[in-house]
């Protein structure tokens, strides 16, 4: 590759792009169609970094990344989050009077309900923020708005109508950065974050054993979720982020004690924390 290159989904403006600028200036950003094109991406070597949402402070889990990441055979290498601000826009010439629709992502115009409401506007589901952005521009119609980022209003070239029309002001999401190699941040350098999945032996009281480890041992898990596997309702897979390091004593205790209790256990990547974490709770993570 002669440039180096961040593969997102979604078109051009999305926020996944708008992330990829932030987090890796430096590199071009690579729109993708899917999620499962964009880790593709990755793996045949198109792009070297892939921005994948992972989890809204709002709307919970993105759908399918929990499914697709196990088996893409990329790693983790770094997180991202992104404050979501949420811009009302149409056509130049277009005002507030004028627009009688607005469209975009169902999870953004779930998020911008009260202007919604507000301006009596009939809400219309779109794939995609940053494409219902295009359309409306392609449209030639003041009577369509759309929700969508202040960077795509710039590459569409749709004036602003009303700015920041989420209703939370907390509205966040966490990006992963996948790449082809694992690339461990080093131990003792920092908060540190290690995501991993397992999937529990079939035996009684598996799981509360197997966590268990972690409380016994003072480790920290953010985040625990489920999910079937194969299609059936008894095998589940779990999926975890804990803080420090597998280095560290404490979660090398905790993981030998989870692994003693897994058929599968793996280690999708060891990770600096965002600083964007000790904002959360006051402290570093």
């Amino acid at each position: 590759m002669s440039q180096k290159t961040i593969v997102f989904q979604g078109e051009p403006g999305a926020n996944s792009h708008i992330a990829c600028q932030e987090a890796f200036p430096e590199f071009k950003a690579l729109p993708a169609p899917t999620f499962e094109d964009a880790l593709a991406a990755v793996k045949d070597g198109s792009a070297a970094l892939g921005m994948i949402p992972i989890e809204n402070s709002v709307a919970g889990r993105v759908a399918d990344i929990h499914h697709l990441m196990p088996t893409s055979g990329l790693h983790i290498i770094a997180e991202h989050f992104l404050p979501v601000r949420h811009q009302l826009m149409a056509i130049p010439g277009a005002t507030l009077a004028t627009i009688k629709t607005v469209e975009s992502h169902v999870q953004a115009l779930g998020q911008c309900r009260r202007t919604i409401r507000k301006l009596g506007l009939k809400a219309v589901i779109a794939a995609d923020t940053a494409g219902s952005a295009r359309h409306v521009a392609e449209a030639h119609d003041p009577t369509r708005a759309a929700i969508a980022s202040r960077l795509a209003a710039k590459i569409y070239a749709l004036a602003i109508l009303a700015e920041d029309i989420e209703d939370e002001s907390h509205n966040t999401t966490r990006f992963v950065v996948l790449a082809r190699e694992p690339n461990w941040a080093a131990a003792g350098n920092g908060p540190t974050m290690t995501t991993f999945m397992f999937r529990v032996r079939n035996v009684p009281a598996a799981l509360y054993k197997a966590l268990g480890g972690f409380a016994t041992n003072s480790v920290n898990m953010t985040k625990l979720e489920s999910y079937m596997i194969e299609g059936s309702f008894s095998a589940t897979q779990f999926y975890a982020d804990i803080e420090g390091h597998p280095d560290d004593r404490p979660v090398k205790l905790a993981l030998e004690e989870l692994e003693f209790f897994c058929e599968e256990l793996k280690i999708l990547g060891v990770y600096p924390a965002d600083p964007f974490r000790k904002t959360l709770n006051g402290k570093a993570e």
